[in-house]
C-alpha cells in the first residue's frame, strides 16, 4: 500500500474514532455517534484532498472542509430529528486548530513573542476559517429548507 494512501487512512480512522470519542464525552446521544464520526470523517476527507493533493492552502482545505460537514450536518439533523449543533460539532472536531493553540502559549510563555504572536495569528485564521464554513453551510441549509412562520418559535 502506498505511503499516501496509509497516510489518509490513519487520518480518516482517527479523526472518526476521536470525533466519537469527543461525542461520547460531551454526552451526544448513542444514535448519532455513528454519524458525527462519518461526518468528521468527510469533512477531513475533503480538507486533506485539498491541502495534500491539490496543494491548496490549510484556510482553504479547513474552509472546504467545514462547510461540507456543515451542510451534511445540517442534512443529519434534519433526517435524525436532532439539533444541528451535535453533527456541526463532529464536523469541525478534526480541524480545531488544539496544537496550534498549545504552541502559541508555549512559545509567548517561554518569551518567543515573534514566533507565539505568528502561531496565534495561524490558529486565529483557521477558527476564522471553521466558522466561515459552518455559517455558510447553514445559509445553504436556510435557502434550500427555508423556516415556515408556523414553525419558527416552536420548541
Amino acid at each position: 500500500m502506498s505511503e499516501t494512501l496509509t497516510g489518509i487512512i490513519r487520518a480518516l480512522a482517527g479523526s472518526f474514532a476521536g470525533t466519537v470519542g469527543f461525542a461520547m464525552l460531551v454526552h451526544v446521544p448513542k444514535k448519532s455517534w455513528l454519524l458525527c464520526g462519518l461526518i468528521a470523517a468527510l469533512s477531513y476527507l475533503v480538507y486533506w484532498a485539498l491541502v495534500q493533493v491539490a496543494g491548496l492552502a490549510d484556510p482553504i482545505g479547513i474552509f472546504a472542509g467545514s462547510l461540507v460537514g456543515s451542510v451534511i450536518g445540517q442534512i443529519c439533523a434534519r433526517r435524525m430529528k436532532t439539533i444541528a449543533t451535535v453533527f456541526l460539532m463532529a464536523a469541525v472536531v478534526p480541524v480545531v486548530p488544539g496544537l496550534g493553540l498549545y504552541r502559541m502559549m508555549a512559545l509567548l510563555g517561554s518569551g518567543n513573542m515573534s514566533a507565539g504572536g505568528n502561531q496565534g495569528i495561524a490558529a486565529m485564521i483557521t477558527i476564522a476559517m471553521i466558522v466561515l464554513g459552518i455559517s455558510m453551510g447553514s445559509f445553504i441549509d436556510r435557502l434550500v429548507h427555508p423556516v415556515r412562520p408556523e414553525e419558527h418559535g416552536k420548541d
